[in-house]
């Protein structure tokens, strides 16, 4: 048998396992995902356009979405900063029990989000221990998902700065410039690709959270009821058709967020 026959044979067996792999990718992604979700938005539309377009316009329903989507925003943004700030300190400073807090950082995704409500509830409810009483408010809802998106941005950002090249920051340092001219022109070029996807993903899972926030907001109209619950009352009423247009309302936002998010991954590998 001849060497070219040999690496033909190989070849074919590469293409053929690669079409599998990739078949059975497809598969498993459509139908986990790509089916539900075209259900969903195939069931929003039963009724036409006008239909959909007073499904999510009712008061209740554009009074959720405009909450989510707003304390979501606030929550991107504290994220953004805090996110890495607590990056930063994790990697560049040493102190006793660094260890610990950085399992911690992972905590809010093995924890039980119903269990974190129950938790937020009981540190900052009407019987807070620290005297502050968040309940049944817009504050109340924007710890829960401050609580249940903590990793994101700290995740995101952490591994660039343990990757960063710290030659540059001291060869800038020995032509004169300061730590703030290093940070701002060596170290945040650099964290800014990581800082945004971080955001945009913190942002994607507050608009879908549930658990922890149905404890500690209340629930109540026009004032602390997430969409998510909104959608859940939805269901409850038996309106499936108006759950199914919030819902897809939540996907679209999601899905140009998610654009938006690789727009910025492939920004960045362009810049490495």
């Amino acid at each position: 048998m001849s060497a070219q026959t040999v690496v033909s044979r190989a070849a074919l067996s590469q293409k053929r396992g690669t079409a599998l792999g990739l078949g059975a990718a497809v598969l498993y992604l459509s139908l986990i995902v790509l089916i539900p979700l075209a259900a969903v938005v195939l069931r929003s539309q039963e009724r036409g356009i006008a239909y959909f377009w007073d499904a999510v316009t009712t008061p209740d329903a554009w009074a959720a979405l405009s909450l989510t989507i707003g304390a979501s925003a606030v929550v991107a943004v504290i994220n953004l900063v805090m996110g890495t700030v607590i990056a930063w300190v994790l990697v560049r400073d040493r102190f006793p029990g660094k260890a610990v807090v950085d399992t911690l950082i992972d905590l809010p995704f093995a924890l039980p989000t119903i269990v974190a409500g129950l938790v937020l509830l009981a540190l900052y409810g009407p019987k807070s221990p620290l005297g502050l009483d968040l309940a049944y408010s817009r504050a109340g809802v924007v710890l829960a998902l401050l609580f249940v998106t903590l990793p994101f941005v700290v995740r995101t950002v952490q591994p660039v700065l343990l990757e960063l090249d710290r030659d540059m920051e001291q060869a800038a340092a020995s032509l004169g410039a300061s730590t703030a001219q290093i940070f701002r022109r060596v170290i945040l070029p650099n964290l800014v690709p990581a800082m945004l996807s971080g955001t945009a993903l913190a942002f994607s899972r507050s608009m879908a959270e549930i658990g922890s926030v149905v404890l500690i907001s209340g629930n109540l109209p026009f004032k602390t009821q997430v969409a998510s619950v909104q959608i859940f009352g939805q269901i409850e009423t038996d309106n499936p058709i108006g759950a199914a247009a919030v819902s897809t309302v939540l996907l679209v936002v999601a899905l140009v967020t998610l654009v938006l998010l690789d727009l910025l991954q492939r920004w960045g590998s362009r810049r490495g």
